[in-house]
Formats: C-alpha cells, sequence, structure tokens
C-alpha cells in the first residue's frame, strides 16, 4: 500500500467481479481492500481509513443497504457506491435515500465505474470552498430557516442522488441547484438549467437528445442535446411539471439507462450527469391526477428540499433589499440611497406572495420613483402601504406642458396603428408605450442626447428615465458624463 493513494473498500461475493474492479482501481493509482461479506467489510472498517467504498446489494451475510446505513451514521465523511443488479432502480433508490453516493448497474461498465470513482473521491476535496463561505455568498440568509436549508445543500452535494426541489415562484429554486452542484465533486462540469416549459413540444426530444442533420425537416447540421452538453456536470429541470406525459417516458428512460439516442441514430450513447429537478406546483397531486407519470415521479424524487417562502425569513427581507439596492445602483451607476425607517417597516409587513423575485422588482421600481437620500414606503408601491399598482404615468407627468398629441408624435407613426374607428389596433398599452418612447427620443434629441437635461425637459426623475431606456432598449453601454452624479 502506498501512503499518499486513496484507498478503497470493495465489498462483493463474486470473486470475479472483485479481481475486475480491482485491476481497474489499480490502473486509477487506487489502493482497495476487497471484502466478501458484511462481517468482513466491518471489521476492515475499524482498521482502515477509506476514501471511497463499493458494495454489492447482496450479500452472502445481509444486505448491501446495512452497510450503506452503517456508513452513514458512523462514517459520514466516506462516500459508498452500491453495485445493483440490472432492471433494480427502486433497490437503487432505497440505497440513495439511506445515503449512498450513487449506484452502479451489472453488467459493470469500466468508464462509468472509472467515472463513479473519480467522483466519489472529489468530494471530500469541497471543505475547502465552504470553509471560504460560498453558500453565504449565493444563497443570502441568516435566518433559521436558511442555515438549515444550506446544511442540507451542502449535505446533498456530497451526493449524486437526484434532488427535487419545491418551493413557491421566486423563491430561488435555481440559486439552490446551482449551489448544489457548485459545492459538489462536479463543479468544474457544467450546469446546465431548462426551463421545461418553455420549450415547444414538438422540439423537445430534440433539445434534450439532440439529432443528426437530415432526421427531419429543418435538421440542417448536427445538434447537441442538453443531456450531452450536461456531460460531466449537473442538468437542471426547472418547472419538470410541465413536461408532456410523452416526453416524460423518454426523459424516465434516460435517467435510469443513463444513455440517450439522439433523433436519426440507432446508436446509445453513454451520459453522466447529476438531476435536479424543481417546480412550483403539487407534483404528487399531479401524478394523482394523471398528469405526471408516477413512476417518474420516483426517480427524480428521491430527495426533496423545500425553499422557505420570503415571508418566512424574518430579517433576511431586509439583509436582501439592502443587497439588491446595492446591486441594482451599481448596474445603473446611480448614487445608492438608503431604507428609510418607514419603508423597512413596511417590507417587514408585507407578504411577498411572490417572494424574493417580487421584493427585487419592488425595488428596482423604488428606485426608478425615489428622488432622495432615503426611499419611502409610497416608492414601494405595496399593497396596503399606498397604491397596490405600478404607477403608469401620465402625458402630464411626462411633460410639464404637453403639446398637442400630434404635434408631440409625428402622426405617421401613430396613425397607421389606430383603425378605422380612430382606436389603437394593436391595444392601448402597446399604442402608449410607442407614444412614451417616441416622446423619450425626441427630448434626446433636442438635448443631444444628454439623459440628465432630457430628464429634466420630461419632468421625470433621471432613475425615472433611466429605468424607461432600459424597458425600450435605448440605453446604452457607455454611460454619458452626467451619469455619474
Amino acid at each position: 500500500m502506498h501512503l499518499n493513494r486513496p484507498l478503497a473498500l470493495i465489498v462483493d461475493d463474486e470473486e470475479d467481479l472483485r479481481v475486475l474492479m480491482r485491476m481497474t482501481l489499480k490502473r486509477m493509482n487506487i489502493d482497495c481492500y476487497v471484502a466478501d461479506s458484511l462481517q468482513q467489510a466491518h471489521q476492515l472498517l475499524k482498521k482502515s481509513k477509506f476514501d471511497v467504498c463499493l458494495t454489492d446489494l447482496n450479500l452472502p451475510d445481509g444486505s448491501g443497504l446495512q452497510l450503506v446505513q452503517t456508513i452513514s451514521q458512523h462514517y459520514p465523511q466516506l462516500p459508498v457506491a452500491v453495485i445493483t443488479a440490472y432492471g433494480s432502480m427502486d433497490i437503487a433508490i432505497d440505497a440513495l435515500k439511506a445515503g449512498a453516493f450513487d449506484f452502479v448497474s451489472k453488467p459493470i461498465e469500466m468508464p462509468r465505474l472509472k467515472s463513479l470513482i473519480e467522483q466519489a473521491l472529489k468530494v471530500n476535496t469541497q471543505e475547502q470552498l465552504v470553509s471560504q463561505g460560498i453558500e453565504d455568498q449565493k444563497l443570502l440568509g441568516k435566518s433559521p430557516v436558511m442555515q438549515q436549508l444550506k446544511a442540507t445543500l451542502h449535505k446533498l452535494a456530497r451526493s449524486q442522488a437526484p434532488v427535487y426541489i419545491s418551493g413557491e415562484s421566486g423563491t430561488g429554486k435555481e440559486v439552490a441547484a446551482r449551489l448544489i452542484h457548485l459545492l459538489g465533486p462536479r463543479n468544474n462540469g457544467p450546469f446546465i438549467p431548462v426551463n421545461c416549459g418553455a420549450i415547444p413540444s414538438e422540439l423537445m426530444e430534440s433539445e434534450f437528445f439532440g439529432h443528426k442533420k437530415g432526421s427531419f425537416t429543418g435538421a440542417t447540421e448536427d445538434k447537441v442535446g442538453l443531456f450531452q452538453s450536461a456531460q460531466g456536470g449537473t442538468l437542471f429541470l426547472d418547472e419538470v411539471a410541465d413536461l408532456p406525459l410523452s416526453m416524460q417516458v423518454k426523459l424516465l428512460r434516460a435517467i435510469q439507462e443513463k444513455k440517450i439516442r439522439p433523433i436519426g441514430t440507432q446508436q446509445e450513447i453513454s451520459v453522466d450527469i447529476r438531476l435536479l429537478s424543481a417546480t412550483h406546483k403539487n407534483l404528487q397531486q399531479l401524478v394523482q391526477q394523471g398528469m405526471f407519470r408516477q413512476d417518474l415521479y420516483y426517480r427524480i424524487h428521491v430527495i426533496e428540499v423545500n425553499m422557505p417562502p420570503l415571508r418566512e425569513r424574518g430579517s433576511d427581507i431586509l439583509l436582501l433589499a439592502n443587497n439588491f439596492i446595492e446591486k441594482i445602483c451599481q448596474e445603473w451607476g446611480i448614487t445608492q440611497p438608503v431604507l428609510s425607517k418607514a419603508a423597512q417597516q413596511a417590507l417587514m409587513q408585507y407578504n411577498f406572495p411572490g417572494n424574493v423575485r417580487e421584493l427585487h422588482n419592488v425595488l428596482e421600481r423604488a428606485l426608478t420613483l425615489s428622488d432622495g437620500q432615503e426611499i419611502q414606503p409610497d416608492s414601494l408601491q405595496l399593497p396596503g402601504f399606498g397604491s397596490s399598482q405600478p404607477p403608469i404615468l401620465s402625458t402630464q407627468q411626462l411633460v410639464p406642458e404637453p403639446p398637442c398629441l400630434t404635434d408631440a408624435v409625428p402622426s405617421n407613426k401613430t396613425d397607421s396603428k389606430l383603425d378605422s374607428k380612430g382606436l389603437p389596433s394593436e391595444g392601448l398599452e402597446s399604442y402608449l408605450e410607442d407614444i412614451e418612447k417616441q416622446l423619450i427620443l425626441q427630448a434626446l434629441e433636442s438635448s443631444y442626447w444628454n439623459r440628465t437635461v432630457a430628464a429634466k425637459k420630461l419632468g421625470m426623475t433621471f432613475r425615472s428615465l433611466r429605468y424607461r431606456l432600459k424597458k425600450f432598449g435605448l440605453d446604452s453601454d457607455t454611460d454619458d458624463e452626467d451619469e455619474g452624479r
């Protein structure tokens, strides 16, 4: 045995398989101890410190699940992977729930075994990242519920088990998924997020599994699918409940077999990914309604993490608010105001049905409406603390003394959007946005694109103008001299 080499424990009652795995690990410069029973495995665990363990589930004196449970309880730093018979997904899932790092099915493919061992050996190297407080950087919050969440995500990062992240919209499910990826052994690989509800059903198979050139009309070149793009890393399926049933069947097979087949080819491709999924919907209820496959539900729902709503996070609301204000002001290039005591109280008392995402939008709007160095409650526009609707600026607010509409806006640009009755053909909102955009352009041109001067001509704050420039896509990457004020 070499002092600087990793040490593995192989537990299997088949001698040929033990020899094969030992030879494979030896080529990887990994030393091995072998055991053919639970009893022998327990004895070896007491004598030596191992870096990884591989165990069969069917042993002569018991189940490998017992060994997984013992290691999880008494040797929590030791990643243990299980070897299952072909098609034994249910017992593999039980092992993952019991604390197994991952599983490999018989007949064992050596490239798959090698990849599993490499991932397992990386697990304990993530402690340095944790010591640097990376959880606090990526997932803000000091409330008890968030501290518990961070501890859970840290523990899950050590495993390769599929994780299902539940929670209301806007709670940060993708942030949690990214943190699991970042803290885990796959952090050097890609993190591929995909919104399942945003992909047209007819393109789903091509998007997930890829296609060969000429396999269907419009396939002008080979396409690599999302599974292959996530090779060696993590595939995050957001809004997984939106997958059509026809796609759920194909996704289930890819997860079980760890293989995909691009459209237009008969050759299967092995994929090595970790699967994370999320939705704000009640997935179990969808299963009962027949809208989501029960077998797929059990495959992706091995471990569940629930993201707490913002209203349950206490003082985290102000911590997040100040962080968002700082970032938005840096992005907009404006002086950072502070929240008044009254504004802080309003934020703490508000329910935030849209959670963290809504908080960000509220503060972005408040920075647009606020003039001074303090943000007041009326600028937050929170229901119960003023108007419940976002402000709609009239033409009186846009210009101190508005000229006739036909003089302010060239008729050939607006009249064409009116129907025979003189009403906007594309709707009032779109019509008014066009008018607003043209008034802003007119003010900018008359002030030689000095945005501070243009804002004064329009009778609005610089922040309000900056917000609208971004909204209409008129904001350039380079700032005017006056934006530093």
